[in-house]
């Protein structure tokens, strides 16, 4: 496994659901946000966690020094 893995798989599937959750609010029309603005604000925030979960790897696990991927 690659040293840039560091985001396991239950930690993956929240994160892309969170993303998925995320961009529903920002970019579908809902009654929970109504600002034009805050919804794209939103969407853009949901990038962070779809990405992070794609890609398996978080930038901030690196910092702190965690992993919740499983080591063989």
């Amino acid at each position: 496994m690659s040293n840039l893995v560091n985001v396991g798989l239950t930690d993956r599937v929240l994160r892309i659901l969170l993303a998925a959750i995320l961009l529903g609010i920002g970019f579908l029309d809902n009654p929970i946000v109504s600002g034009s603005t805050t919804k794209t604000i939103i969407g853009a925030f949901a990038l962070i966690p779809l990405l992070t979960g794609l890609f398996r790897y978080c930038p901030l696990y690196t910092l702190i020094g965690l992993n919740t991927c499983k080591q063989h």
